[in-house]
Parts: C-alpha cells; structure tokens; sequence
C-alpha cells in the first residue's frame, strides 16, 4: 500500500464485509489497521487478492473502539452543498449563454446540470452499500456520456449552420463566477478526503468543470481578438471531450 489509489483498491474490495467497522490507514509506513468482528481470515483472503504482498502484522483485542456515526451526516451537509452551487450556476450559464449566443457557456451550463443531478444521486448513496455506491457512480458515467454525445451532435449543428458572434463579456465573466463556485466545491470536496466511490466521482466532474471555466474564459478572449464564432465552437467541443474523458474515468471507478 504506497498511494492513494492503492488505498481506494482496498476500500472497495473490503468494503461489502459486514464484519468491518473501520479502516485505519497509514501510507507512508505501509500500515493498515482494521477493526472487525471475528472472520479475519475472510478479511487476508480479500487483501491477499490484491497481491499487495500482504502480511499479518498483529491481531488484538479492541474493546473501547466505536465508530464514527457522524460521517453519514457529514457527508450528506457537503454534498448539499455542492449541489446547490452546481444548480445555481446551472441556472444562470444556460440563460446568460443563450442570450449570449456562447454554446461554451451553454456546454458549462449542462455540464453544471450534470453534476446537480450525480450529486443528488450521491445523497441517497450516503451510508449504503458498496455495490449501491459503485452503482451510483456507474449511473453518473451514463449521464455524463449521454451528455457528451449530445453536446457533439449540438457542435456540428453549428459548425454547419450561421451562428452569430457570441458576446465575449458575458462569456468572460460569467465564466469567472462559475470558477470561483467549482473553486469552492472542490475545495470542500477535498477537504472532506472521503475515499467513497460516489464522492470520489464528484470529485472527477468538479476537477472538469476548473478546466472547463478556464477555456471558456479564453475562448471569450479569443472571441474578443478574432471576432468570429469560432474560438466558442472549438472550446464548445473541447468541453464535451473534457465530459467524455470524465464519463471514461468514472466507469474505471465504479468496477
């Protein structure tokens, strides 16, 4: 065990035994330590699956131990959270890109829709089951997609038809105040360092929305300099690929 992503394999793969209370990791020293009720030779045969060259250090009693019954909680308050800022900035990038004629901020815009749904669905993956987490990161994959395939189809709709220049402002600032609110939902996202498979993947379409406000915000420069559509266009594409990779990464995560 020496990386994060090794930390997650053992999660997932302990993670359907009832036994286990608690995983307690320690990277750096190569370390774990589980707490559980009795079958430790179901917990080696899982770990030894792996072929982390896994080996029994120890096995004590722990009887003060209790497990943390706020994480649940917690995790529903952050995801709400996210949530309501993806709708909020869902709302305004779809109305200021159509008045803008900015298929960039109309892409963000759905990609923001996107991730409100995934994070309502990860409210109701909160303190379930394995298979029900991975099933739930599976269903956002899907969407994603889906959404990738639309926003391709929408591209080469315009690319074939007249387009008015969209309006560099509103797409520059607008973009801005959409990087601050996936800012914000990132910076919660990671300081919240849930390895679950669920708030791993909003993790995923958080990290996509930052570099998708970063190009919409220099199509819009783009848009000021050349004063033709099609800075928005290209970045318009590179958005539904950014969706797409996203889609990819997350299926990984859900199997």
């Amino acid at each position: 065990m020496d990386c994060p992503s090794e930390e997650q394999m053992i999660r997932m793969k302990l993670g359907d035994l009832e036994n286990i209370k608690s995983l307690n990791f320690d990277i750096p020293n190569r370390q774990l330590t589980v707490y559980h009720n009795e079958n430790s030779e179901q917990i080696l045969e899982k770990l030894d699956s792996l072929k982390f060259d896994t080996l029994l250090v120890s096995s004590v009693s722990a009887d003060n131990f209790s497990a943390n019954d706020n994480n649940s909680t917690t995790e529903r308050k952050l995801l709400w959270q996210v949530l309501l800022i993806n709708f909020f900035f869902f709302v305004l990038e779809s109305i200021t890109g159509f008045m803008a004629s900015s298929l960039g901020l109309v892409a963000d815009s759905l990609d923001m829709l996107a991730d409100t749904i995934v994070y309502g669905l990860a409210i109701f993956a909160v303190g379930g089951s394995v298979l029900l987490k991975k099933n739930i990161a599976k269903a956002a994959g899907v969407f994603q997609l889906l959404l990738a395939v639309f926003g391709f189809a929408e591209v080469i709709k315009r690319f074939l038809g007249y387009e008015e220049v969209p309006e560099f402002k509103t797409m520059i600032v607008v973009s801005v105040l959409a990087l601050i609110g996936n800012a914000m939902c990132l910076y919660l996202l990671q300081k919240s360092k849930s390895k679950e498979a669920h708030i791993q993947a909003s993790m995923i379409f958080t990290s996509n929305d930052v570099v998708v406000n970063f190009g919409v915000i220099v199509a819009g420069v783009l848009v000021y300099f050349t004063n033709s559509n099609y800075p928005d266009l290209i970045i318009g594409t590179l958005v539904f690929a950014v969706v797409a990779q996203g889609a990819i990464r997350i299926f990984k995560l859900s199997k």
